[in-house]
């Protein structure tokens, strides 16, 4: 979004017409809905603006439910968002630390400021995109606790600040992500702060550990089986004796699986009854060996993130399955039996094998009414094709 397409949008015309306008669905002929704004007597401008809008409303409601029908946004800053009920557990913490005033630096379109000032806590979020801090303005107006300032998070004024969050952005070019100045504000900038207030840092879940201070609580965050996000905190927002955690996030609520450190890996064995396939979270955090313990389970391969075992369990940590069969990695004799089983959706996992799904799936050719999931792995050296079905919940 430019600064004239703000314009249109925040205009009276803009905001009266985007709150008149029906939900948004994919399937609307546009250029019908287009036509019918222009003979009303819409700008070309406002009328893009507006059917951008709700249609990024439409998918905001993923992390926003119901508050997205009131917020505004931007393609890069939806995107970038933090779920809300992500956010409101970051907020928890400063409010547990008892943190009354935070700077939320790099504010983005303005989720996390939201939560915290929902929890009565001040808030100064810093923006230094200008279009973005507009939007953000927009978002916290009806918080008199939250002061939105456009500028850059290096040069803001923490006098009186308690504590800090920050969500730095990847800089222009950067790829690996293994230097501390491939983001804005620097990593360097960033722990600088965890050293002496209260902070934390939202990062990209696949950052190089090497970077995580060894003096921080790092926790890796899914939703609905998604890594969204590493969060590594400093100060009173971290928890004492704890430098390692997987938080999942789901229907089922929230669980979370913490360590003092990388959990030792569990031993290896033979294939149970049951296999376990962790939550990216718990792989991140590196917590599968204390994740295969409490499942009474053992390691297929110690470089290999599944976990087998002989009894079934249900675990928020980790998506159970029961192995109906195992089949040498055979492309021929495969097909011979998914025909055989008049198995014609076949939905493909892989681990520890250079195969690629798609094209596997293609050259099985499934045909047939039944559907079922295989898993392509290694036990010990042999390559093998696991026929199995999901365990569900109790």
């Amino acid at each position: 979004m430019d600064a004239a397409e703000l314009r249109d949008l925040l205009s009276l015309e803009g905001l009266r017409l985007l709150d008149e306008l029906p939900a948004w669905e994919s399937s609307a002929d546009v250029v019908r809905t287009v036509a019918g704004l222009r003979k009303a007597g819409h700008s070309p401008g406002v009328v893009a603006a507006v059917l951008s809008q709700s249609r990024l409303r439409a998918r905001a409601v993923a992390k926003f439910g119901p508050f997205a029908e009131r917020m505004l946004f931007t393609e890069a800053g939806l995107e970038q968002a933090t779920r809300l009920s992500v956010a409101a557990l970051h907020a928890g913490r400063f409010q547990r630390a008892g943190v009354s005033w935070v700077a939320d630096l790099g504010c983005g379109i303005g989720a996390d400021a939201l939560a915290l000032a929902a929890l009565d806590i001040e808030v100064t979020a810093v923006e230094r995109d200008e279009v973005t801090a507009a939007i953000a303005s927009y978002n916290l107006a009806p918080w008199s606790n939250v002061r939105v300032e456009h500028g850059s998070a290096e040069d803001a004024d923490l006098a009186g600040i308690g504590g800090v969050y920050l969500d730095p952005a990847r800089r222009d070019g950067a790829k690996r992500l293994r230097d501390p100045a491939d983001w804005s504000p620097s990593l360097d900038f960033a722990f600088g702060l965890g050293e002496r207030l209260p902070t934390g840092v939202k990062l990209g879940p696949g950052i190089d550990r090497e970077l995580i201070p060894v003096d921080a609580e790092a926790q890796w965050v899914s939703v609905d089986g998604d890594v969204v996000e590493l969060g590594v905190w400093f100060g009173d927002v971290a928890r004492p004796g704890i430098r390692r955690s997987a938080l999942v996030v789901g229907t089922h609520g929230s669980a979370e699986l913490s360590a003092a450190d990388d959990s030792p890996d569990a031993d290896t064995g033979a294939l149970g009854e049951y296999l376990f396939e962790p939550d990216g979270a718990v792989i991140r955090a590196r917590l599968i060996g204390d994740l295969a313990r409490s499942l009474e389970g053992r390691m297929l391969d110690p470089s290999i993130a599944y976990i087998t075992g002989d009894s079934p369990a249900t675990t928020p940590f980790a998506t159970a399955f029961r192995v109906l069969e195992d089949f040498p990695l055979d492309q021929r004799s495969l097909k011979r039996e998914l025909a055989a089983r008049g198995i014609g959706t076949l939905e493909i996992k892989k681990r520890g094998v250079d195969i690629d799904p798609a094209a596997f799936r293609t050259a099985l050719a499934p045909k047939g009414e039944k559907s079922a999931t295989l898993v392509l792995t290694r036990v010990g050296a042999r390559r093998r094709a696991l026929l199995v079905e999901r365990v569900q919940p109790a």
